[in-house]
């Protein structure tokens, strides 16, 4: 079970984000400011962090701040009534992985913390999977079943970048830059090329598919 730790100094908003939490089949443990958060790391396992921004002995910058220090890829999602944009830009500066603002719109927060799981899932273990589809980054390979076939670098990582994001979409220049590099003197029809031969690779695959989206670009839609 994925385990939460929910750092908030108010008792109420803790009491609420754990009935929330668990509601939605997360284990959670609380703590009252950073400096407590930082014994239930040392104490438990977590796998993401709902951090409270303003908090006494330690708030939410400097708990993110030693955490990435430390070298911690653990996910945190910054929870604060700050809705300026200078408070963000530092929680994003310290090393947050998203930032959401007071008051809380609960689905809102549930996909966001949905997709900071999966993001590290995909960063730590360096492979997505898909039904019987195995994208493994190491061997640039998609694997299903008996079925193996190894990518030309440029088309992995392509693929790779549209399925770690299921449903956002990509323009052209974004995939470009990100894939290429921002000084590459290649055009972005490149991508269109390359995501023609994607679709033609994987025609047969049930499991997702590249869609075109007119007047924007690309996003990648898991059937499964």
């Amino acid at each position: 079970m994925v385990h939460i730790l929910v750092a908030d100094d108010d008792k109420n908003t803790r009491l609420y984000l754990r009935a929330l939490l668990e509601g939605a089949g997360y284990l959670v443990t609380t703590a009252e400011n950073g400096e407590e958060a930082l014994i239930c790391l040392d104490r438990e396992h977590i796998d993401l962090v709902v951090l409270d921004v303003m908090m006494p002995k330690m708030d939410g910058y400097e708990f993110t701040r030693l955490l990435r220090e430390g070298e911690s890829n653990l996910p945190i999602l910054m929870v604060s009534a700050k809705q300026l944009p200078q408070d963000k830009h530092k929680g994003f500066a310290v090393g947050t992985d998203d930032y959401i603002t007071k008051p809380i719109d609960e689905e809102e927060m549930l996909f966001r913390i949905k997709a900071l799981l999966r993001r590290s899932r995909i960063a730590t273990e360096r492979r997505i999977v898909i039904g019987d589809v195995i994208l493994d980054y190491d061997s640039m390979t998609v694997k299903k079943g008996d079925f193996c076939q190894e990518l030309p670098q440029k088309e992995f990582l392509l693929l790779y970048k549209l399925l770690s994001y299921p449903g956002k979409i990509f323009t052209r220049i974004q995939l470009m830059d990100e894939i290429w590099g921002a000084e590459s003197e290649t055009g972005w029809e490149t991508v269109t090329v390359h995501i023609g031969r994607l679709r033609k690779r994987f025609e047969g695959f049930d499991e997702f598919e590249i869609e075109s989206v007119r007047g924007l670009g690309y996003k990648a839609v898991k059937k499964i």
